[in-house]
């Protein structure tokens, strides 16, 4: 069994008298452990299917299994019990509590969790999850006493902290500089390497898309390649040829 599947995917967004085609029939299989880069120009559907990826949107139609459930007809409230317990999310901007220590941001999925956690028990957990970003001697430091990439190390603790099998990415070096984006690309690269965590990512960013191990490339909605070959997506995302043609079909 897939970890994901997705059949036929669509998502309207119905605006009055237009309806806008953010997804057309979106077919995508992962597999456990897999490292996907969804990639495409602005307004391609990418931030469209993470949404609906990460339970954070319901499709108008279609079925997404996730771990054989089925999630396409959940209501909201089982949407947000999936995403506490099986997806952590990091975002372009971090969005920490800049009044709140490292250890108090990542401890925050913890208390709401549907498992009652003493405070002791949350303090390890994050204690141990900004160890393994290599933060370990940070815990107590605010964002604001942190650089862009030491920000977004607790944002991946805070994101790790349940033991989700599944790490979601929107943009996730798109506010650090190429340095620091190395630093993040790299310890992303350990994270599916080492602890076999499934990573799917949102990016603009093509050494991101790189250095993951199948891309999927969108366009008007549609998945119009998905492939292990990085430079044949690349080639795909700079041509204004028929995609298919510049894929080589």
């Amino acid at each position: 069994m897939a970890l994901i599947e997705l059949r036929n995917i669509s998502k309207i967004y119905d605006l009055g008298e237009v309806k806008v085609p953010a997804l057309v029939d979106a077919n995508l299989t992962i597999e456990k452990g897999e490292y996907v880069a969804l990639v495409g120009p602005s307004g391609s559907g990418k931030s469209t299917l993470m949404n609906t990826l990460g339970c954070l949107d319901r499709p108008t139609s279609g079925s997404y299994l996730l771990a054989g459930e089925e999630i396409a007809t959940m209501e909201s409230n089982e949407r947000a019990r999936i995403r506490n317990q099986r997806i952590g999310f990091v975002f372009q901007n971090f969005n920490l509590l800049a009044r709140t220590s490292a250890l108090e941001n990542v401890e925050l999925p913890l208390l709401y969790g549907t498992s009652p956690i003493s405070a002791r028990d949350r303090h390890a957990r994050a204690m141990e999850v900004l160890k393994q970003v290599g933060l370990g001697d940070r815990v107590h430091h605010h964002p604001s006493q942190l650089s862009g990439g030491q920000q977004q190390r607790v944002a991946i603790a805070r994101a790790l902290v349940n033991h989700p099998p599944i790490l979601m990415g929107d943009e996730p070096t798109g506010n650090l500089d190429s340095k620091t984006s190395r630093e993040v690309i790299a310890l992303l690269k350990e994270l599916n390497e080492v602890h076999h965590l499934t990573v799917i990512l949102v990016t603009h960013d093509h050494n991101v898309a790189k250095n993951t191990k199948r891309q999927v490339v969108l366009r008007d909605g549609q998945i119009v390649l998905d492939t292990t070959d990085a430079e044949q997506a690349l080639k795909l995302l700079h041509s204004t040829a028929d995609p298919a043609a510049a894929a080589g079909n």
